[in-house]
């Protein structure tokens, strides 16, 4: 009786025949993944995938030649994609490390320029007029909204919408007369 019609038939003959395969196969499986690899568990490991890849497909697989020549050929695939998802596996950390490492080194040149620009704009506040001064910081930096610092000073709307314009104006003379274009960028993304 071929391997074929050994494996097509019912489950008892499957069962012998793996049986007796893992007892002939694999420690020479296990000894061939090692050449490939080169790591004792891990072709321990990819001997076991291949049995146990070989159970759970019984019912389909289709083995043309001998049981023998399938298991070596699975196990040699198998190993190489063991190498190939090493590979990527190691390729992909080190890319992520760089790409976080860049990213972190940004985000801190960011954070330290983000910084710098709040430091000159606060500075800049300083010298605007004294009532414009202390709507632009409540507006700004205590993150009030128009009417509350309307109620607060007894004042209109219209009148904080008034002082907070004429805030953003001065700053941006002064600001712009010292810096480049980015720190009106700065002002408008953060404080508007």
């Amino acid at each position: 009786m071929s391997n074929k019609e050994r494996i097509a038939g019912d489950n008892t003959q499957f069962e012998e025949l793996f049986k007796q395969s893992f007892q002939d196969y694999f420690e020479s499986l296990h000894r061939y993944a090692y050449t490939i690899i080169k790591n004792n568990e891990q072709a321990e490991d990819i001997v076991q995938a291949v049995f146990i890849k070989w159970w759970e497909k019984k019912n389909d697989l289709n083995i043309s030649r001998s049981v023998k020549s399938y298991l070596f050929t699975a196990v040699y695939n198998q190993s190489l994609n063991y190498l190939r998802n090493t590979k990527n596996r190691k390729t992909n950390n080190v890319d992520f490390s760089m790409n976080q490492f860049d990213k972190a080194e940004q985000v801190q040149s960011d954070i330290g320029y983000y910084k710098e620009m709040k430091t000159k704009l606060k500075e800049a506040s300083e010298e605007l007029p004294p009532q414009c001064k202390l709507i632009f910081l409540k507006s700004r930096f205590e993150e009030k909204k128009y009417a509350e610092i309307a109620i607060e000073f007894n004042l209109s709307i219209k009148t904080v919408e008034a002082q907070i314009g004429k805030a953003f104006k001065i700053l941006r003379s002064k600001l712009l007369n010292n810096q480049k274009i980015e720190i009106l960028i700065l002002i408008l993304y953060f404080f508007i």
